[in-house]
């Protein structure tokens, strides 16, 4: 239990740091999900994959965008 507390710490550390550098904040998640738990995961991972396609494409990171012939 208590290395959930440390991670929960970490991440929120992480989160600033991505927030500092230009990274959406909709492009991080932190949830809890024991193994018993495949509904709720589903769940997570459609939200988690809804958010991060509403922010759109990182292009902050991106030097150059390659083009596609």
């Amino acid at each position: 239990m208590e290395g959930n507390y440390y991670a929960r710490r970490k991440f929120a550390l992480l989160k600033n740091l991505l927030e500092y550098i230009g990274i959406e904040p909709g492009r991080l998640h932190f949830s809890w999900i024991s193994s018993a738990e495949s509904t709720k995961f589903q769940r997570v991972a459609k939200e988690v994959s809804d958010a991060v396609q509403a922010v759109g494409p990182a292009n902050k990171l991106i030097k150059e965008l390659a083009e596609v012939a």
